[in-house]
Order: structure tokens, then sequence, then C-alpha cells
């Protein structure tokens, strides 16, 4: 937080804790979604950070090693909210916070929420094979067969789901999310 080092203690000290309320609670906020606390305080620190910055810089400004800073700056790199950017005459990678925090969730939830409709549609589209399997096999047991076609309109409707997700994602990443709920400016 070198921004701060020009002004009076006091005035750096009150600045100082706004910021840490702010950065404590992004960092809970980010842990409330599966990534660790200190990714989150890490993220929250190179917010206010005000210019890119280094492993080296983060890791004793937070009082991290230097491969769990490696660690939580390639998480967040995966998740979008930092980039790697160029600065003239450094040799080391520096690193910043992509500000846009409706980006950074759109980012964050295409990710995971694509991850799960993959996962959990090829394992309902499995069970729906298995199914129509046990019915062709068992099509003489009728109270089998209305158990396993009750099961079949269930898993029907978690795809139907499923494909609305997808549409819900796929808002986010083209922006037309924005058309229902606009940003605030």
């Amino acid at each position: 937080m070198r921004d701060l080092e020009r002004f009076p203690e006091e005035q750096r000290n009150k600045l100082s804790q706004a910021r840490q309320r702010v950065i404590e609670s992004i960092g809970k906020n980010m842990d409330l979604y599966g990534i660790t606390l200190s990714i989150g305080h890490l993220y929250g620190n190179m917010y206010f950070n005000g210019a890119p910055v280094t492993l080296d810089e983060m890791s004793e400004t937070m009082g991290m090693s230097k491969t769990s800073m490696s660690t939580g700056m390639r998480t967040l790199i995966d998740l979008k909210m930092i980039t790697k950017v160029w600065g003239k005459g450094s040799r080391k990678d520096l690193y910043e916070v992509v500000p846009d925090w409706h980006q950074n969730f759109t980012d964050y939830f295409s990710i995971k929420w694509r991850k799960a409709v993959e996962m959990n549609t090829s394992a309902l589209t499995k069970a729906l094979k298995e199914i129509a399997q046990l019915k062709q096999q068992n099509e003489a047991e009728q109270d089998l067969v209305s158990i396993l076609e009750m099961d079949e309109e269930k898993i029907k409707e978690a795809l139907d789901y499923y494909r609305w997700l997808i549409k819900l994602i796929d808002s986010f990443e083209t922006g037309k999310i924005y058309d229902f709920i606009p940003k605030e400016e």
C-alpha cells in the first residue's frame, strides 16, 4: 500500500483500517464461494494496491511464503480476477487486479457453473441410459417399470434445469443479463 506513505500516520492508520475491513469482507465472501480466505485476502490487498505487484511484494505484504503466493496468484489468474502484465524495466512477473466486479462474478460463476452442468448432465444422461436398459429388460414387471418411468421423468426435469442454466450462463457471458438487470453506474 505504497500510496499511503506520503500521508501522516494517523490518516494512514485510519485508511488502512477501513481498507482492511473491506479486504476481510472480500476474503470472507470469496471463502463462501469455495476460494480460500487467504486467496480472498490476496485479491483484496491487490485491489487496493493501485499498481501492478510482484510475488515478492505481495508475499512481504501478506506475510505468506512465495510458494503460497504463487499458488494464490495462479488461482486468481485461472478465475480471471487478476492478469499478468508487462512492466517497463522489471524482470519479474507483475500482476494486477481486474477491477470489474461484474466481470469477475461472471467469469467465476461461468467457470464453476459450466463445470457443474457438464458433470451433472453427464451423470444424468448415463442414468437415463441405464433406466432405459432396465425398462427394456424388465418390461413385464409393471411395478418396476412405473418406478423407472417416475425416475426417468425426474431426471428429464433435471436436464431441463441444466439446459436453462446454460442459457443463464450464456446471458452472463454475452452481457445480455444486463438488459434485464442493468449494472449500477
